[in-house]
């Protein structure tokens, strides 16, 4: 940063030529062009030591070495505004050091231009508030999710032989940028206003945020206490904090027919259900241990849960296509919305916690009726080997081929052949085992393809008894579909090569058909483990795979 004072000076003055434009230069006082300039020096040579890569650095050198928070006879418009806005951001914690020290720089101007401060005052300051509006955007469109720490120890787990992935998308923010605009005449508070995230109902998921810290502030609520299970009509003491505890939280309605007395009746077990179905619990009516445990989470777990899940949307994909597919890990769904509206909605199975299903985003580009199952080299290691040495002929009761190469010129290999032994714990197989098409095939009838290195995919499944359940991590990664044909039906809608009538007359049989889309629609797979859903209802979910706890470990306190 070796900079001439005559550099220096010609670079102030461009700026603020530009910064108050030239016919309003002859305005400014002698005196507020003398501590401008006397200012721009101090920063320069205040910021030599800095790192160049450093925030104070890079931010006054796209400055000119301009101050931008503090002028000679008092705060600019800038620090007003950036003030007013953080004082005014209600999903702040107001106990927290960003807004605490909001307002002890606040009064701290105000003590230094009481007292006619000197120059060096007032740029210590100038670093102070730079530093504090570092913080906040930091805080407001980065987050508190030390992605490194927790990339880390999902890589531990990949160590231990689960394979995952987080793939992020960094949010398109530039602090800099918009001081500058800033400074050169723009509205800092619209700057701010504009880059608030708009996917995924972030601004609805922050009105919860808001409304869940005002419970906190009544006092939250209290746990809930039963002696059993609770079924409709039971009578029992817990009844009444139940009741209490769901209405706090809006679950529950008063109904006319309801006494609110001991009784569990309809109308608190229609709130129940309400509550049910807003955690992903099987919706009974019924308060039994699953359903207790939930409801006695704290105010303080489920404040927690949002702010790490807002931090979430952040680095999520912000598509503007027209289409675009969901699948919400932790929610066990597949979401299509078009046009930025829920069209479709479809129940999912997702990976196991040891085959977690990762998350990235990819495009839908083809369908393929009548699939092969390709099956992978480390599932034929764990669990094809294992089976065939217990009874050669277990692939061939299964459907499956096992050839030496691919192709239609492949040899195919008895499964009595081979030592299957010898392969069970090397680095490959020579070997291609694949399950023909048919009902008893693990991909089912229809396969979504998405290219990507995971080879996950979204698919049919012959096993539609497990849809029935609430909790649907079942598979190896892959994403398998309760209703794959009626995702089928709507790619048809706006592909004219997708012939719907046609393709059922194809999966009637067991003839491999590949169709490419002409008309593409991106995919995104998330882990969102709270979120406001399509009706504005606020919803959360388990954390299937230990995600929340990992990257609460290094979560940042604001």
């Amino acid at each position: 940063m070796k900079l001439s004072q005559k550099t220096l000076h010609i670079n102030y003055i461009f700026f603020v030529l530009v910064l108050f434009g030239f016919m309003q230069l002859s305005m400014l006082k002698a005196s507020e062009l003398e501590y401008q300039e006397n200012a721009s020096e101090i920063i320069m040579n205040s910021l030599q030591g800095q790192p160049r890569r450093s925030f104070l650095r890079k931010l006054y050198t796209r400055l000119f070495f301009v101050p931008v928070w503090m002028q000679e006879k008092g705060l600019s418009k800038v620090a007003e505004d950036l003030f007013a806005h953080i004082k005014q951001d209600d999903t702040l914690d107001k106990t927290g050091k960003l807004y605490q020290d909001t307002l002890i720089l606040e009064k701290r101007a105000h003590e230094i231009y009481t007292a006619h401060g000197t120059v060096a005052q007032k740029i210590d300051l100038e670093f102070k508030i730079s530093q504090l509006y570092e913080g906040y955007t930091n805080y407001a469109y980065l987050g508190s999710i030390n992605w490194g720490a927790f990339n880390a120890r999902i890589s531990n787990l990949i160590v231990n032989d689960v394979s995952t992935e987080w793939v992020l998308h960094r949010p398109d923010v530039d602090a800099i940028n918009m001081l500058e605009n800033a400074a050169l005449g723009a509205s800092l508070e619209k700057e701010l206003d504009v880059a608030i995230p708009t996917k995924y109902r972030y601004k609805a998921l922050q009105k919860e945020l808001i409304k869940y810290r005002k419970i906190k502030e009544n006092g939250g609520w209290s746990p809930v206490v039963l002696s059993g299970t609770l079924k409709a009509g039971s009578k029992d003491k817990g009844v009444y904090s139940l009741r209490e505890r769901l209405r706090i939280t809006g679950d529950y309605v008063p109904c006319d027919e309801g006494n609110e007395s001991a009784v569990y009746d309809k109308c608190l077990q229609q709130a129940v259900k309400r509550f049910q179905a807003r955690n992903g619990l099987s919706v009974d009516g019924e308060v039994g241990p699953g359903t207790l445990k939930v409801l006695n989470k704290s105010v303080d777990d489920r404040i927690t849960t949002i702010l790490l899940n807002l931090d979430r949307i952040k680095w999520l994909n912000d598509r503007q296509s027209k289409r675009h597919i969901i699948i919400n890990i932790p929610d066990f769904m597949l979401y299509f919305e078009e046009d930025g509206k829920l069209k479709q909605s479809i129940r999912a199975i997702v990976g196991k916690p040891n085959h977690p299903t990762p998350i990235f985003s990819n495009t839908v580009k083809a369908i393929v009726l009548n699939p092969y199952w390709n099956i992978p080299t480390s599932i034929i290691q764990k669990e094809m080997i294992p089976k065939l040495l217990k009874d050669p002929n277990a692939m061939a009761k299964k459907g499956v081929e096992i050839t030496k190469g691919w192709g239609k010129n492949a040899s195919k290999i008895k499964g009595n052949s081979i030592d299957w032994a010898k392969y069970r714990y090397t680095n490959g197989v020579p070997f291609h085992f694949a399950q023909v098409p048919g009902p008893h095939n693990a991909l089912g009838k229809v396969k979504f393809l998405f290219p990507n290195k995971y080879s996950v995919y979204m698919h049919d499944t012959p096993a539609k008894s497990l849809f029935r359940r609430s909790k649907r991590a079942f598979s190896h990664g892959c994403v398998r579909l309760q209703k794959p044909k009626e995702l089928l039906k709507t790619f048809s809608t706006f592909n004219t090569n997708v012939d719907f009538d046609k393709s059922q007359k194809i999966l009637k049989g067991k003839e491999k058909t590949y169709i490419s889309l002409k008309e593409t629609v991106p995919v995104d797979i998330i882990y969102l483990t709270a979120w406001v859903d399509y009706e504005g209802k606020l919803q959360f979910r388990n954390d299937i795979y230990g995600y929340d706890r990992m990257q609460l470990k290094s979560f940042r306190k604001w």
